[in-house]
């Protein structure tokens, strides 16, 4: 049976630490895996190692465990798309003629196949660059658009509330108006009976004034 060391961690446990576990994070396995995996090497439990990385070691190594992950990423995606990567292939991401993704070895990985994929990622980032500088015009169009109908629609409201003015004040003139007639029309017809009303009389010949039925 191992004996389990309870004496301090070296930089070189630190080492082997963070090869296994970072191995284990690009493989897609578990961080327990690699625990286990280091405390066998090592001597140690896989609850001491995990404490070791949580507690010292992962903070040195968060750039290369991002790295990990991205690769972890790649693969499954490989994975998903049906392609196999073995321990002695690397796979870097070109598009042939064919459209499809090349495998390739290491004696083919040349600055060449490195430069075009830099230059394939390039492209691709200059072309989001377009479509986010084209989302943004229209975006600023839409917006001048929108300040242009909301000038309109106050406009069109002040001369809305103008029309309701000036109708109010015809309106009044209006209802005045017919009362005024409508006291002359009472005023004509009260006069018309007065005068139908008052006696009308005649002088006779020996200067005599008679009414006239």
């Amino acid at each position: 049976m191992t004996a389990v060391r309870q004496d301090a961690w070296s930089p070189d446990d630190d080492l082997i630490l963070a090869e296994v576990t970072l191995r284990h994070i690009r493989d897609g396995s578990t961080q327990l895996s690699a625990f286990e995996e280091v405390g066998q090497r090592i001597a140690r439990t896989s609850a001491a190692c995990g404490f070791r990385w949580n507690s010292c070691v992962r903070k040195r190594y968060n750039e290369a465990i991002g790295m990990a992950k991205q690769q972890r990423q790649k693969r499954n995606y490989l994975k998903k798309q049906g392609i196999s990567i073995s321990g002695t292939e690397r796979l870097i991401a070109e598009e042939g003629e064919s459209g499809k993704p090349e495998l390739l070895s290491p004696e083919s990985m040349s600055l060449e196949s490195i430069i075009r994929y830099l230059r394939q990622w390039k492209n691709t980032v200059q072309e989001m660059s377009k479509q986010i500088r084209h989302l943004e015009k229209e975006l600023k169009d839409k917006e001048e658009r929108l300040s242009e109908l909301v000038e309109t629609n106050d406009r069109l409201s002040r001369e809305v509330n103008e029309v309701q003015t000036d109708y109010q004040v015809v309106n009044d003139d209006y209802k005045a108006l017919i009362r005024i007639m409508d006291r002359a029309r009472r005023l004509a017809f009260l006069t018309e009976e007065a005068e139908e009303d008052r006696a009308k009389f005649k002088m006779d010949a020996n200067g005599n004034l008679e009414r006239i039925e």
